[in-house]
């Protein structure tokens, strides 16, 4: 297939919240309690909620900055490309990379709402949540109808609460639900436990995608300081193999065959191995372990109810038919480090040499379509949802995506000879070590033993 005539819809990106979304959302007695962005005297700008501070960390939002500028430094607003907190400018950023469509996961909040999750007063929590939900499917998506997937965060303290929320947000047209690659990690109850029954029955009753994505419940490993970042960074998506074995072995997958739950950023390439692993441990000790999952083997498990994504995965491509041709989808996660914008679709056009046009349409766009209930087609024109076709739209417009240095502090001492996991934890740690101003409350001061509690909850 020419580059020019893909169409692409992304199943994973992100969206760092505007600092005027909670404004008119909430209901007048909640409206004191709102989150609120603050610019601190080290130039960097948080949010801050019941005491607590949130920072912009810059590899979340490092899209059209230049490569050697990366890092966890916090930011401000000013050194994001406005793509990142901007709908409009977001849009104008996906038509420069011929991009259709995005479902885009928080990140004030975290992947599961545990900003608001974690508070004592569950009411708060509950309001703050469904506001955020709202802002979500109503301000960002809505903004700008069939080009975003959206894409909800859950209450996970309460299982028959977070089901009436796959309800109701279902009924708003979102039928995807952020949720823990392990709820253990959150403190909440194992995904073998009974608990979790209401939420897996409204996600099957409504046909709302579970949605999982790296990092989400185990964090993110920094247990050796003195590692190059590199190794994080590496093995971070096959963290999800872990978490399809949970899933592979669970009894509600069985019990709910509708049941469709996303791997977000795990990449594909790992998979047939896990298949062929799970199939093989199910054959050769079902009969002492009492498994059963009668006609069937852990990877037809795997193909009827996983949905999965890569950002760049040639290995996955050219064993699509041991993956799993219709659980495949694509991601840009734009504006994390990993992104493939603005070129998305060249890097595309390379691993899909040789591939069907059929299985590049699947791959690119027919898949999400089908899984996250999003039909684009319906508000625009297919011939005007080509790469082809918006690349045009942003260049009439001139898009500029040419790198821009937005300045910041390097990730390491200019001595050493490359950056560890420990300078990275010593810039989470600045990210909290300046104060807010005092009439937020609290100082925000977080050592690095706190930050690598905060982001390695293994």
């Amino acid at each position: 297939m020419q580059r020019d005539d893909m169409i692409l819809v992304s199943t994973d990106d992100h969206v760092v919240e505007p600092p005027d979304m909670w404004k008119g959302l909430l209901p007048r007695e909640w409206q004191p309690r709102a989150p609120r962005m603050l610019r601190k005297s080290d130039g960097s700008d948080v949010w801050v909620f019941e005491g607590q501070q949130v920072p912009n960390i810059g590899l979340n939002a490092v899209a059209g900055r230049p490569p050697d500028e990366y890092g966890m430094e916090p930011t401000s607003l000013d050194q994001l490309r406005p793509g990142a907190y901007d709908v409009d400018a977001r849009v104008d950023d996906m038509n420069a990379s011929g991009i259709l469509g995005s479902m885009c996961f928080p990140s004030m909040t975290g992947f599961c709402g545990e900003l608001f999750g974690k508070q004592e007063d569950k009411e708060l929590a509950r309001v703050m949540i469904q506001a955020y939900n709202d802002w979500h499917i109503d301000a960002w998506c809505g903004a700008h109808p069939g080009r975003f997937i959206p894409l909800a965060i859950p209450m996970m303290w309460d299982p028959k609460l977070l089901a009436e929320e796959v309800r109701r947000v279902a009924k708003k047209g979102c039928h995807a639900m952020s949720f823990a690659d392990n709820p253990t990690g959150l403190g909440h109850p194992s995904l073998h436990s009974e608990h979790w029954e209401p939420f897996w029955k409204a996600c099957a009753d409504e046909g709302t995608v579970v949605s999982i994505h790296i990092g989400s419940g185990t964090g993110m490993k920094l247990q050796d300081t003195a590692a190059p970042v590199e190794i994080m960074i590496t093995s971070t998506p096959i963290s999800l193999f872990g978490c399809a074995a949970e899933l592979v072995y669970s009894q509600f997958l069985r019990r709910h065959p509708d049941l469709k739950i996303a791997l977000s950023e795990g990449g594909i390439g790992w998979v047939p191995y896990f298949l062929e692993r799970a199939d093989y441990v199910y054959d050769h000790h079902r009969h002492w372990t009492h498994q059963d999952f009668g006609s069937k083997r852990p990877s037809d498990v795997f193909r009827e109810h996983i949905v999965t994504c890569f950002i760049d995965d040639a290995a996955g491509i050219r064993n699509r038919d041991l993956v799993g041709l219709d659980t495949i989808t694509w991601e840009c996660d734009y504006p994390h480090s990993d992104t493939t914008w603005p070129l998305a679709p060249e890097r595309l056009e390379k691993a899909f040499a040789g591939v069907p046009d059929a299985d590049v349409d699947q791959i690119t766009h027919e898949n999400a379509m089908r899984h996250f209930q999003f039909d684009p087609f319906s508000k625009l024109a297919r011939e005007a949802c080509t790469v082809g076709a918006l690349r045009a739209q942003a260049q009439a417009k001139g898009v500029d995506v040419k790198p821009r240095s937005a300045g910041g502090k390097p990730a390491a001492p200019e001595d050493a000879p490359f950056v560890t996991i420990g300078h990275i934890m010593k810039q989470l740690a600045s990210a909290f070590a300046t104060p807010f101003d005092s009439e937020a409350g609290g100082t925000g001061e977080a050592a690095p033993s706190e930050v690598k509690r905060r982001w390695d909850r293994n």
